[in-house]
């Protein structure tokens, strides 16, 4: 029986550059959809008792994250990423007035001010490009990433390490001085298969038990308390 390795330490002073999740790192749009899920189920607190439409609305959301990513996982293994995220992404740009604007999550704008003055920062997501795109300009993120990757950046998306080498490249720093911050198991594959650090985050779809499991650095519970954390002294 082979012994996993202890998870080495989040090192601070090895960050030189942020690469960002978007979906429930960025984008508050897991509680989004709870609410719109958990709407449907509002019976339940009547059969039952309150919260529970809620509670089973984000059971709900969080299990359908995994069958989501290995969808995607399948799609790049068999080369078929660039057909599925090409179709997603001309439907999107079809329907662009449907688009549902999910908020950012509170506090992110300010942390984004504060950071971006000490790093470069770049985006790294599943989402495709015009969804990615259309968030980031409805929430008036645009100016924070030069840097924007997508499921159609790369011949392969996370949890495979490309698009997180190649959003290095393209800010011009080593991998391993890149700190990927995100919500899901995904985005610590991803981080563990480029030789990035990793950072998550509870605000979004993953569970605490899982990401400490999958070998996250370190945990906070809001992307919001990014600046705080990473400006303040190590203990």
């Amino acid at each position: 029986m082979t012994t996993q390795k202890p998870t080495l330490p989040l090192d601070r002073a090895r960050i030189r550059a942020l690469l960002f999740d978007v979906d429930g790192t960025l984008s508050n749009s897991d509680d989004h959809m709870v609410s719109r899920f958990a709407s449907k189920l509002t019976f339940l607190d009547r059969l039952f008792k309150p919260g529970t439409a809620h509670r089973l609305a984000r059971s709900f959301v969080h299990f359908s994250e995994s069958p989501g990513n290995w969808l995607l996982q399948l799609a790049d293994r068999l080369n078929l990423d660039p057909l599925l995220a090409s179709f997603l992404d001309n439907r999107a740009n079809q329907k662009e007035a449907e688009l549902e604007n999910f908020p950012a999550i509170a506090g992110i704008l300010p942390m984004l001010e504060i950071l971006s003055k000490r790093f470069p920062l770049a985006i790294v997501s599943a989402r495709n490009e015009f969804t990615t795109r259309h968030f980031l300009r409805l929430n008036q993120l645009e100016e924070y990433f030069p840097v924007v990757v997508t499921s159609q950046t790369c011949a392969r998306t996370k949890p495979f390490a490309d698009p997180l080498v190649y959003a290095s490249e393209q800010l011009g720093v080593p991998i391993d001085n890149c700190l990927m911050i995100g919500d899901t198991v995904t985005d610590i594959r991803a981080a563990k298969a480029a030789g990035a650090q990793s950072l998550s985050v509870l605000c979004g779809f993953g569970l605490e038990k899982e990401l400490r499991r999958a070998g996250t650095q370190e945990i906070l519970a809001s992307t919001s308390e990014l600046a705080v954390y990473l400006t303040s002294t190590p203990l």
